[in-house]
Order: C-alpha cells, then sequence, then structure tokens
C-alpha cells in the first residue's frame, strides 16, 4: 500500500486552507486523519509523551490509518550513535505500542552534522530492535551529510532491514536505494506559488515514482510532505493522493 500524509497536524495558517475556521482545535487530528492516509509525528523528537496520549491519538484515527512517528533527539544528535542504547529503549518504551496497528516506521533523522563512521553508524543500527511488545517494527534513517553517500550505507542499512530516507531536499544528499521491505520518501520542495505545492506535472511524476518504490513485490510506501511552503502540505497530499 501506499500511504500519503503530512508532517504533525497542529499549524496555524492551515486554518481556513485546510481545516475550516471553526473546527475546534480538539478536532483537527480527526479532520487531518480523514484527509490523508498518515501522519508524520514530529512532537516525540522534542518531547516525550504518555502511553495515554498515544493511545487516544490511535483511538481518533480511523482503522487503517498510520502514523510514522519521529525518534527522541537524545537517541540520535550524539556524538557516538553506538551509545545510544539507553535513549533507545527510554523512547521506544514511552508508549508508542499504545498505536497498536496504526504504529508504522520510526524515523531516525540524523543531525545536518552528523559525518558518517561505518562502525559506529552499524552498531547504532544494530541497536533498533525488531519488535515491540509483539508490534513488528519499521525503522528508517534519514541521513543528512555528504559523507553517507557510500557503498557502506547501503551494506549496513541492508543488513539491518532499515530504510534509508529517500528525502527530496536541496540541502541534503538524496539516496534512492530500496534496503528495506517498505520506502520511505520525505518531499521538501513544494512551493507556495502553486495551489497544491507542486506543479500538476510533478505530482505526476511523484505518483509515478511512489508506484516504483511499490514495485511488483508491493512494498509499502510512506510519502509526506514536509517542510517547503508547509501552508501547502496537506494539498499536495492530496492532489497525490488522487493521483495515485
Amino acid at each position: 500500500m501506499i500511504w500519503v500524509g503530512i508532517g504533525g497536524w497542529t499549524f496555524e495558517p492551515w486554518r481556513g486552507v485546510f481545516y475550516p475556521k471553526d473546527l475546534a482545535k480538539t478536532r483537527e487530528l480527526h479532520f487531518a486523519s480523514r484527509a490523508v492516509t498518515a501522519i508524520e509525528i514530529n512532537g516525540t523528537f522534542y518531547s516525550t509523551f504518555k502511553p495515554d496520549t498515544f493511545k487516544r491519538w490511535a483511538d481518533e484515527t480511523p482503522e487503517d490509518f498510520v502514523f510514522s512517528v519521529k525518534a527522541n533527539r537524545f537517541a540520535v544528535n550524539r556524538k557516538v550513535l553506538s551509545d545510544a542504547g539507553p535513549s533507545i529503549e527510554r523512547f521506544l518504551t514511552s508508549g508508542l505500542s499504545e498505536l497498536k496497528s496504526k504504529l508504522g516506521p520510526i524515523l531516525w533523522q540524523m543531525a545536518p552534522t552528523k559525518k558518517f563512521d561505518p562502525e559506529d553508524f552499524g552498531g547504532f543500527l544494530a541497536l533498533l530492535p525488531k519488535t515491540l511488545d509483539g508490534l513488528k517494527l519499521k525503522h528508517a534513517v534519514e541521513v543528512r551529510h555528504e559523507s553517507f553517500r557510500s557503498p557502506d550505507l547501503i551494506r549496513l542499512a541492508k543488513n539491518a532491514g532499515a530504510a534509508i530516507v529517500f528525502a527530496d531536499s536541496e540541502k541534503y544528499p538524496v539516496i534512492d536505494e530500496p534496503t528495506a521491505d517498505f520506502a520511505y520518501a520525505r518531499l521538501q520542495r513544494a512551493e507556495e506559488k502553486h495551489p497544491t505545492g507542486y506543479a500538476p506535472a510533478a505530482i505526476k511524476a511523484w505518483a509515478t515514482k511512489a508506484r516504483e518504490w511499490e514495485g511488483k513485490k508491493k512494498r509499502d510506501v510512506f510519502v509526506f510532505m514536509i517542510n517547503g511552503a508547509k501552508v501547502r502540505a496537506p494539498a499536495a497530499a492530496l492532489a497525490l493522493l488522487k493521483a495515485l
């Protein structure tokens, strides 16, 4: 399946553009989760949430909806990644399993200044568990330093069964390699001049690309409209869903 979504659901400029002006803030997740098919939770990068919060998010969303969850910064913003074990465990056991079947990929986003050290990065990947409270985990790593353009990265990710995030950005390296049984893309070049963030031809091209990632083996694909002209992110996601 191909899921298409946005980053978070709280953004004031979306009111009157995506959300109805009179929609209660407490109903934003309910509304957004019925417009798009996935949401990337970014708040978990900065804060720790309680199990009851994850359960409430799961309860408010449709049965076939999926959340991806960005890992806490203390697990990834560190000099030695292979020493992140305690931080990884703290993050994963904070309540993520309360999302149950709606728990999608976990996004491990590296700092732009983090350089590739094959031994250290391999040690980090080895710390990522395959399951959590009976749920199979999908791990996606977003690398943002040019030093990660290395065959060693592909080898390590494949061995770990982790997806390398396809980050369509002018700032970071774009790596398009199938290293897991799913694909994860973060599209970051939306422009406000386009009502749907991207020109119609670009939306069509991304739909084609998403189907390529899905492939004959029918891998799960997760595509998120992130940054760029954020005010256009929901419209871009809706346009891509329509194209698919």
